[in-house]
C-alpha cells in the first residue's frame, strides 16, 4: 500500500503546483493514491494488465496513449493542464471508451477541477464535478473514492428505458387531445416529431441556449402565442436563420419542411413544460419510437399483429447478421495486414540495429524510425552490430535502404489493404423491410458505426492515421406502411446518429444536422396497389420484425380483396394460407438467392416453424442455411406473454451453426438439430385417417341449460321439436378439464334460410348474438365475402366427411388439438367434436394403445406446433406422417391388424389405462348419472353433492398427467412396451433412437 498522504497536504500541494500535464499528470495521481488510501497502479497490479498509466498505443501523431490512466471495469482517465478545456479531454477519453473496454466511468482532471461522468450501458449519464478545494467536503472524496475501487455505487438510478417511457407517455397524452381535437392524425403525428425532436436538440445542444423551453415558457403566461412563436422557429430550422437575435443551424432532413405547427393551450403547454424537464439528449431511440407511437396511433400496427421488440433480442438478431460477419472479415484482413508488415518490420530493425554504430548513418536511421512509428529495442541487437562493425559503411547503408523499401512498399500495400476494407465496410446497407419506428435500424446503425471506429482505432495500432467516421444514416433502408412509424423510425435514427457521435466524441455535420432519410420509405412492402409484387431496395443484410398476423385472421384485418391477392402473388411458393410472416422471409430468402442480399435476420412467432408456415423455412434450407436460431424465445409486452423465433440465414462463412446460443451441427427447417424429420412426408395408409372438428366461426354454441330449455319448447311449426337441431359438443377443454355441458345448434347441411327459422329460438339466437364488436354473423360473414360461406346459419365448416364417419361408430377417439399432455379419448355420438379436437375415426383399442404410445407423443411433439407452452396436435403433419407398426396402418382393417402378434397386448394395455384414467376422473361414489330430457342422448355425469363437486373440479386430465400418480406410469410402461414389440424394438428404447427408426420407416414407405 502506498505511503499515507492527507487530503489537505495533497490539496495544499497541488493549489500550488504549476507544472504542464506531461510533468505532473502522474505524480498527481499517485499524490491521490494516497490520499486516498488506494493503491497506487503498480502496487494493485504490476504487470499493468489491468490498471496502468498511458493505455493504448504509441500513436504516429507523436500521442502517447488511449488514455493517462486505466482501471478495467472501473475508469479512464485523462489529465491537462491548469486551466485547459477539459471538454476537449473528454471528448478524447469518449472516442477510446471503445479501446478501453468502455469503462462505466470517463474522468478528466487538470489537477485542480475533476469531472467524473458516468458511462453504463442504458443508463443516464449523471456528471460530478467539483474542484481541489471542494475535495475537503466528504461526499466528493467518497466518489473519487467508490470510482477507484466500487464503481458501482455510482451507477446512477434511472435507465434510459425509464427516461425513454416517460418522454413517450407525455407526448401520447398530447398527441390524443390534438387528435381528438379534430386534427387530421398524419399532421398530429409530424408536428409532434417536431417538438420531440426540438426537446432533444435542446438537450444535445443543437438549438442554443434552451431556446425550446424559453418559448415554451413565454407561451405559458401568452398561450395565444404558442403558434406564432413556433411556427417561427420551424421556419428557421427549415433552412437555417434567426430567431430574434440567436442563429439557429440549417435541420430540415424533411422534418422541418414547413413552419406549420398547431395551436395549444394552457394544459397543453404545460405538459410540454413538463416533459422539457426530462433530458432528451439520452433517450433510447431502440425503444422510444415504437412506445411513443402507441400513443400516437393507438392501433399502431395491431391491425397486422406487430410488436415491440427489445433491445436484446434485436441484437440477437443484428450480431450474428451483421455485427459478427463484418468483425471476421476485419479479422483477417488485420492478420493480413500483420503478415505483411511484420517480417519487414523486423528486418528493418534488424538494418537499424546494424547501422547504430555508424555515425555518418544517423540521420537515415532516424528517418527509417520515424517510418516504423517506434524505436527498436537496440539492446537486444548489440550482437548483431558487434558483428557488422567491420562491414563498410556502403554495405550497412544498403541494407538499411533495401530495409526501408521493402517496409515502405509493404506499407502502401497495407495501407491498400485497409483502405479497401474501410470502402466495404461503408458501402454496407442494412434494410429492414417492416422497420416500424426504426428500433432495429437505429441498432444496426450503431453497430455499423460501432464496428467502424474499432477498425479505425486498430488500425492505429497498426501504424494508420485516425479515421473520422464516415457511416451514417444513409447505410439503412426501410420499408414501413404506416406513416406515424415511418417517419418517427426516421427521426428516431437522426437522433440514435447524433447521440452516438456526441458520445464518442466527434462533431456532427451541420450542413444540414439532418441529412435526408428518403431511404425509409412509406409503402406496403409486399404488394403494390396495382397488384404486382413490391421490390425492395438493394442492401446487404436483412434484419427485422415483421408483422405477425396469423393465416386465419389476414381477410378480417386486410381485407378479402388484400389477401387474396397477396395469396395469388405467393400461388406455388408458398401454401394459400400461411401466416403474413412467411411472406416477408419468402422475399429474403428470393434475394440470397437471386444474389442480392448476403444475409437475414427476421423475428417471427414461434409457429413459422410447423404446419402450413414450415414450407418457407424449406425453401430457405434448401436455397441457403438457417445458420443461427432461437426457436422460442419469450418476453413481456403489454403484460401478455409472447412467444417468437429468431431466425438468421444466409452466408456466414465457416461460422458454426448455433441453435438456441449451442453449437450445433445444422439447424433443420422446423429450428431443430439432428433427426430432420420435417423431411417425413404424409403417408398414403394414413390418408383421411383424421380430421379436424367442426368449426363454428358463430354463435352456434349455448350452455347446457339453454339447450334443454328449447327441448322442452312445443314442437316448432315444421312439427319437429328442438332436440331435432343441439348436441351435446366437446372440445379440448371438455377433454382436458371438466365437461363444460356445451351445446352445438346442429341444423341439417343444405337447409334453405326459410327452412332453417323453422326452429324459431335456436334459428333466433344464431341470427341475433353479436360478437365482441356486435357484429352478427351474418353482418361478419358479408364483410368476409363469398369463400366465409354465404349460408350463414350454418357452421363455417360443418365437416360431412368427418361426422358421416363417427355417426358409424360406437364410439371415436379425441385428442385436443392444443394441450399440455397429448392424451387421446373416447367420445361417442351424439357428442360432436369442436375443431379444437382432433378425430380419429376408429372404435378399436388397438388404435388407441398405438396412438397414446409414447412413440407416437414423441412424434407428435416434433411434428406439431405450440401456442405459448401448450403442444399442438396437427393431423395433416403429425397423424398424416406417423409410420404405424407394420401391419397395423390405418388403411389396414381392424380385423387384420387384431391379427398381428403384438395387437393383443397393445388392445389390452389400452383397455386398462382408458379404464383406470376413467375411474380417476368419475369414481363412482362421487358421481350419479342422470338421463337426459330427452332420449337418445349420453345420460350426464354429475356430482352427488357439494363436497364431491369440490373434489372433483380437481380431477381433470391435466391435473391426472401434471401428477403422473405411479399406477398410471405404470400402465404407461405397460404399453409402450407392447408398441414398442410391434415395431420389433426393446422396451427400453430411446425416443431419439425411435424417431430416428420412426423417420426411416416414413421414407421407406413412401419410396
Amino acid at each position: 500500500m502506498s505511503t499515507s498522504f492527507s487530503v489537505d497536504a495533497f490539496v495544499r500541494k497541488w493549489r500550488a503546483v504549476e507544472l504542464k500535464e506531461r510533468s505532473a499528470a502522474q505524480e498527481h495521481f499517485l499524490d491521490l493514491c494516497r490520499a486516498l488510501g488506494e493503491p497506487t497502479p503498480a502496487e494493485a497490479d504490476p504487470a499493468g494488465t489491468f490498471y496502468c498509466f498511458e493505455r493504448g498505443a504509441t500513436k504516429t501523431s507523436g500521442g502517447e496513449g488511449w488514455a493517462d490512466v486505466w482501471k478495467r471495469g472501473c475508469f479512464g482517465w485523462e489529465y491537462k493542464g491548469k486551466r485547459k478545456n477539459l471538454e476537449a479531454a473528454f471528448g478524447q477519453l469518449q472516442q477510446y471508451a471503445l479501446a478501453l473496454e468502455n469503462p462505466p466511468l470517463l474522468i478528466v482532471c487538470d489537477l485542480d477541477r475533476f469531472v467524473v461522468r458516468t458511462n453504463w450501458t442504458n443508463t443516464v449519464s449523471e456528471k460530478h464535478e467539483f474542484s481541489l478545494d471542494d475535495l475537503r467536503e466528504p461526499r466528493n472524496l467518497q466518489v473519487l473514492k467508490w470510482a477507484m475501487s466500487d464503481p458501482e455505487r455510482l451507477r446512477p438510478g434511472k435507465t434510459r428505458d425509464d427516461l425513454t417511457e416517460d418522454a413517450a407517455a407525455e407526448f401520447a397524452t398530447l398527441a390524443q387531445t390534438l387528435r381528438s381535437r379534430g386534427h387530421p392524425a398524419a399532421q398530429v403525428a409530424h408536428f409532434i416529431n417536431r417538438l420531440v425532436f426540438c426537446m432533444f436538440a435542446e438537450d444535445a445542444e443543437l438549438l442554443p441556449n434552451k431556446m425550446f423551453v424559453r418559448m415554451l415558457e413565454a407561451a405559458k403566461s401568452d398561450p395565444g402565442q404558442f403558434q406564432t412563436l413556433a411556427s417561427t422557429l420551424f421556419a428557421a430550422m427549415r433552412s437555417g436563420g434567426l430567431v430574434g437575435f440567436e442563429r439557429i443551424d440549417w435541420f430540415n432532413g424533411g422534418l422541418f419542411d414547413d413552419d406549420e405547427a398547431f395551436a395549444l393551450d394552457p394544459d397543453d403547454i404545460a405538459l410540454c413544460l413538463r416533459a422539457a424537464k426530462l433530458d432528451w439528449s439520452e433517450i433510447d431511440p431502440s425503444i422510444f419510437g415504437t412506445l411513443f407511437v402507441r400513443g400516437l396511433d393507438p392501433d399502431k400496427r395491431s391491425e397486422t399483429g406487430s410488436e415491440y421488440t427489445d433491445r436484446d433480442k434485436i441484437m440477437m438478431i443484428i450480431e450474428p447478421v451483421l455485427t459478427r460477419p463484418l468483425l471476421r472479415e476485419w479479422a483477417a484482413v488485420r492478420e493480413n495486414i500483420n503478415a505483411l508488415i511484420e517480417p519487414v518490420r523486423k528486418a528493418a530493425e534488424e538494418a537499424i540495429a546494424g547501422a547504430s554504430n555508424f555515425p555518418e548513418l544517423a540521420e537515415e536511421v532516424r528517418a527509417v524510425e520515424s517510418r516504423l512509428a517506434s524505436k527498436p529495442q537496440l539492446e537486444l541487437f548489440q550482437d548483431l552490430i558487434k558483428a557488422k562493425r567491420v562491414r563498410a559503411v556502403d554495405s550497412v547503408r544498403s541494407t538499411l535502404r533495401a530495409a526501408d523499401r521493402a517496409y515502405q512498399e509493404a506499407r502502401e500495400q497495407a495501407r491498400a489493404m485497409f483502405a479497401a476494407f474501410l470502402a466495404r465496410l461503408r458501402a454496407v446497407r442494412v434494410l429492414d423491410p417492416a422497420c416500424g419506428s426504426g428500433n432495429f435500424l437505429y441498432l444496426a446503425l450503431v453497430e455499423l458505426k460501432n464496428v467502424e471506429r474499432r477498425v479505425s482505432i486498430e488500425g492505429e495500432l497498426l501504424g494508420f492515421p485516425p479515421e473520422f467516421p464516415a457511416i451514417g444514416p444513409d447505410a439503412l433502408r426501410g420499408i414501413e406502411i404506416n406513416p406515424y412509424a415511418a417517419e418517427l423510425a426516421r427521426v428516431s435514427v437522426w437522433i440514435g446518429e447524433i447521440q452516438w457521435m456526441r458520445r464518442s466524441g466527434f462533431n456532427i455535420g451541420r450542413q444540414p444536422i439532418l441529412k435526408p432519410l428518403d431511404t425509409i420509405e412509406c409503402r406496403n412492402a409486399i404488394i403494390n396497389e396495382d397488384g404486382t409484387a413490391a421490390a425492395w431496395p438493394a442492401a446487404d443484410v436483412i434484419v427485422g420484425n415483421p408483422p405477425y398476423l396469423g393465416a386465419k385472421l389476414l381477410k378480417r384485418r386486410l381485407g378479402v380483396q388484400m389477401t387474396e391477392a397477396i395469396r395469388a402473388l405467393y400461388q406455388g411458393r408458398l401454401p394459400g394460407f400461411t401466416d403474413l410472416v412467411c411472406y416477408w422471409f419468402e422475399n429474403a430468402r428470393e434475394m440470397i438467392e437471386a444474389g442480392t442480399v448476403k444475409r437475414v435476420g427476421l423475428v417471427a412467432t414461434n409457429s413459422i416453424r410447423k404446419n402450413t408456415n414450415l414450407p418457407v423455412l424449406k425453401r430457405i434450407t434448401g436455397a441457403t442455411r438457417i445458420f443461427e436460431a432461437w426457436s422460442e424465445e419469450q418476453w413481456t409486452v403489454d403484460g401478455a406473454a409472447v412467444d417468437v423465433s429468431l431466425i438468421c440465414f444466409g452466408d456466414a462463412g465457416t461460422e458454426p451453426a448455433r441453435l438456441d446460443g449451442e453449437i450445433v451441427g445444422s439447424i433443420n427447417p422446423d429450428l431443430t438439430t439432428g433427426i430432420d424429420l420435417t423431411s417425413a412426408r404424409p403417408l398414403p395408409q394414413n390418408r383421411n385417417g383424421a380430421f379436424l372438428g367442426i368449426q363454428k366461426s358463430g354463435p352456434f354454441d349455448v350452455p347446457g341449460e339453454v339447450a334443454r330449455a328449447w327441448m322442452r319448447e312445443p314442437t316448432n311449426p315444421n312439427g319437429r321439436g328442438n332436440a331435432a337441431v343441439l348436441k351435446p359438443y366437446w372440445n379440448g377443454d371438455d377433454l382436458t378439464g371438466r365437461p363444460r355441458d356445451v351445446w352445438l345448434i346442429d341444423l341439417p347441411i343444405g337447409l334453405s334460410k326459410a327452412e332453417a327459422s323453422l326452429y324459431a329460438s335456436p334459428f333466433r339466437h344464431i341470427a341475433t348474438t353479436p360478437d365482441d364488436d356486435g357484429k352478427t354473423i351474418e353482418q361478419l360473414r358479408a364483410e368476409l365475402g363469398e369463400r366465409a360461406g354465404p349460408r350463414w346459419w350454418e357452421p363455417h365448416w360443418p365437416r360431412p366427411e368427418m361426422r358421416s364417419r363417427i355417426e358409424e361408430l360406437s364410439r371415436y377417439i379425441v385428442t385436443a388439438e392444443t394441450a399440455q399432455h397429448r392424451v387421446f379419448a373416447w367420445l361417442s355420438y351424439p357428442v360432436l367434436p369442436d375443431k379444437n379436437l382432433i378425430v380419429i375415426p376408429r372404435d378399436d383399442d388397438l388404435m388407441l394403445g398405438l396412438l397414446q404410445s409414447r412413440f407416437h407423443a414423441a412424434w407428435a411433439l416434433r411434428k406439431g406446433s405450440d401456442l405459448e407452452d401448450r403442444p399442438r396436435y396437427t393431423h395433416t403433419t403429425t397423424f398424416a406422417t406417423f409410420p404405424f407398426p407394420p401391419g397395423m396402418t390405418p388403411d389396414v382393417s381392424v380385423e387384420q391388424a387384431r391379427a398381428e402378434p403384438a395387437a393383443g397386448a397393445i388392445e389390452a394395455a389400452a383397455v386398462q389405462l382408458n379404464a383406470a384414467r376413467e375411474a380417476w376422473l368419475y369414481p363412482s361414489d362421487l358421481i350419479i348419472e342422470e338421463a337426459e330430457i330427452v332420449e337418445g342422448f349420453p345420460v350426464r355425469r354429475l356430482p352427488k353433492d357439494d363436497a364431491a363437486r369440490r373434489q372433483l373440479v380437481r380431477r381433470t386430465m391435466t391435473a391426472l398427467y401434471n401428477e403422473r400418480p405411479a399406477w398410471l406410469i405404470e400402465l404407461h410402461l405397460a404399453l409402450d412396451a407392447a408398441v414398442a414389440a410391434a415395431y420389433g424394438w426393446a422396451e427400453d428404447i430411446d425416443d431419439e433412437e425411435a424417431l430416428r427408426a420412426l423417420l426411416d420407416l416414413n421414407k421407406a414407405r413412401v419410396g
